[in-house]
């Protein structure tokens, strides 16, 4: 059996394909993570989704924040944009099944086998691992009743509050948890490690008050191996604790595929295959 990891495919299926086929995964013995963000920007948000459910317990895929706005926008709560390409989803004739699957999809996910846990963004730098698995919990909870899913799905767009505090309660503790586990890249390089939403591009360009999520000094979830996508920028990279496996496929670049079970990482070959924004 391996385990493989993919990074964002954001409605890009033929490269997932060739990647898969490349290395031969089989879904009778084999499983796939995806790091989220399976649909929008590119053309086959519906297919994406559609191929991933297909290989039930064989495929775990976590919660993106495109993810999170194609259900907001199922429940009419946000207009599709310009740069969006989530119609398919919304007129498809299984798109009630489609958009149950997604809402039901984790924030975070553990394999004791390997260690490693699966995330979209990251995992904020005041959370240790069972702090992050609590408060995961919570959002997961919400969203898989079908009662209170709009309600937060209505009040999740902010970017505050920016600082983790215990005592932060209602919508407010849920949507840091969604823009921690989501949204998050750059921090701030103090104690509070503060949430900054305005820098996305490579970390080495970004401000020197901030610093990658990962880096914080202050990180308590450190020595807890992470794999995520989210961060185009950032690109396919690796550091001691963490693998970064979002590289801009959407954008006309390559995506990225590793193998986990092992003593390190193994990066498969990648194709080039352009999967242009629509």
């Amino acid at each position: 059996m391996a385990l493989y990891a993919v990074g964002d495919l954001q409605g890009c299926l033929d490269p997932l394909e060739r990647l898969l086929e490349r290395v031969g995964f089989d879904p009778a013995r084999d499983h796939l993570w995806l790091v989220g963000d399976l649909v929008n920007r590119g053309p086959d948000s519906a297919g994406c989704l559609r191929r991933v459910r297909s290989l039930g317990a064989a495929a775990t895929t976590v919660l993106g924040n495109h993810d999170l706005h194609l259900l907001a926008a199922a429940d009419g709560l946000r207009e599709p944009g310009r740069r969006d390409t989530l119609r398919d989803v919304l007129d498809a004739p299984d798109a009630a099944e489609l958009l149950e699957w997604v809402a039901t999809r984790p924030l975070l996910h553990t394999d004791s086998a390997s260690g490693w846990n699966l995330v979209h963004a990251g995992i904020p730098p005041a959370w240790d691992r069972e702090t992050a698995a609590a408060e995961a919990r919570r959002v997961e909870a919400e969203l898989r009743d079908r009662d209170r899913r709009r309600a937060l799905l209505e009040v999740m767009y902010g970017d505050t509050p920016t600082r983790w505090d215990p005592t932060l309660a209602g919508f407010d503790r849920l949507r840091f948890t969604i823009n921690g586990f989501t949204r998050m890249r750059m921090v701030g390089a103090d104690a509070d490690a503060t949430l900054e939403f305005a820098s996305n591009g490579p970390p080495e360009e970004a401000p020197t008050s901030l610093v990658p999520w990962f880096d914080h000094p202050g990180r308590r979830s450190r020595g807890t191996p992470v794999v995520f996508g989210h961060w185009a920028a950032l690109g396919h990279r690796r550091g001691p604790d963490w693998l970064a496996l979002d590289s801009g496929c959407v954008w006309g670049n390559a995506m990225s595929l590793a193998r986990l079970d092992g003593a390190t990482p193994q990066t498969a070959p990648v194709e080039r295959v352009t999967c242009p924004a629509t």
